[in-house]
């Protein structure tokens, strides 16, 4: 049976697809340089889960990408960019996003409610949000009115990973080899995850999630030899916990100083570089 995540990796001897470049291949991994929101980058549904992070639009400096938009420029931003993922992904295809609860900067939003509705608005369908509580987060102050019921606030210092799905959730695609073991499957589908975030020092982005993050993920929503897509690739994680879970990853990444942290991360953690890939194409699979 013809399989579309196989047309995507044994195409890549083109050095460009149009509107995206690839930046490298590695075994399963394969980063391409390019904008999310450009509908042309893809034209077939390959995708069979997204573990992701997009821009909180709380005033980052990702140095390509504006994280200070009006509040209405990013949900449309945020509906653009789930409507390409939304078409590329296959029928079962799953979502895992992770997003804020809410956000105090430039006025009080639920953007985590707002972001669940403009994934259904796109055609994403809800099945259910895990909690995730940072257990190294810092305790932010906002008071508000001080020891006064005047106006006090209240900030939750948690995130969200909103789970969602395309057409039909039961999965009966796929190579249907599981690698979760029983204590993790009773443990991580009580929905209250609770593990420390990423040092920002340590790896050299402004926002990069754990990688506990999209290893629960992965081993909860795929099955080995599925393909895992990351539309803002960032530092890498996603990728490099899908290759050494043995699936398929593909990012994407607008930043090239982000593809080149990816590469480092990517090739340091899991092996060598795929020289034959490299000598085949007769291309620089980095931008230099």
């Amino acid at each position: 049976m013809y399989d579309i995540t196989e047309d995507i990796f044994n195409t890549v001897e083109e050095p460009n697809f149009g509107e995206r470049k690839i930046y490298f291949r590695h075994k399963n991994t394969l980063l391409f340089h390019g904008d999310i929101l450009n509908k042309k980058l893809f034209d077939k549904q390959f995708i069979d889960l997204i573990v992701t992070s997009p821009p909180y639009n709380v005033g980052i400096d990702y140095n390509s990408n504006n994280d200070e938009l009006s509040y209405d420029e990013y949900l449309k931003f945020s509906e653009e960019w789930m409507r390409n993922c939304y078409n590329w992904s296959k029928t079962q295809a799953r979502f895992c996003l992770n997003i804020p609860l809410d956000k105090n900067k430039g006025g009080h939003r639920a953007v985590g409610a707002d972001l669940t509705k403009i994934a259904q608005k796109v055609g994403w369908k809800y099945k259910t949000t895990i909690i995730w509580n940072e257990g190294n987060i810092s305790r932010r102050t906002a008071w508000g009115s001080w020891k006064s019921a005047s106006a006090p606030v209240v900030i939750a210092p948690v995130e969200l990973i909103v789970v969602l799905y395309k057409d039909e959730w039961k999965k009966t695609n796929g190579t249907k080899i599981s690698d979760i073991t029983a204590e993790e499957f009773k443990t991580w589908t009580q929905g209250v995850w609770i593990f420390n975030g990423e040092s920002k020092k340590r790896i050299g982005h402004p926002a990069p999630f754990p990688k506990e993050l999209p290893y629960r993920c992965i081993k909860l929503f795929s099955y080995q030899k599925d393909l895992v897509f990351d539309p803002f690739t960032g530092s890498g994680t996603t990728l490099l916990v899908a290759q050494n879970l043995d699936r398929k990853a593909v990012g994407l990444e607008l930043d090239s100083n982000y593809c080149e942290l990816s590469y480092n991360r990517v090739i340091k953690e899991t092996g060598t570089l795929n020289l034959e890939f490299n000598e085949k194409t007769n291309i620089s699979i980095r931008d230099t």
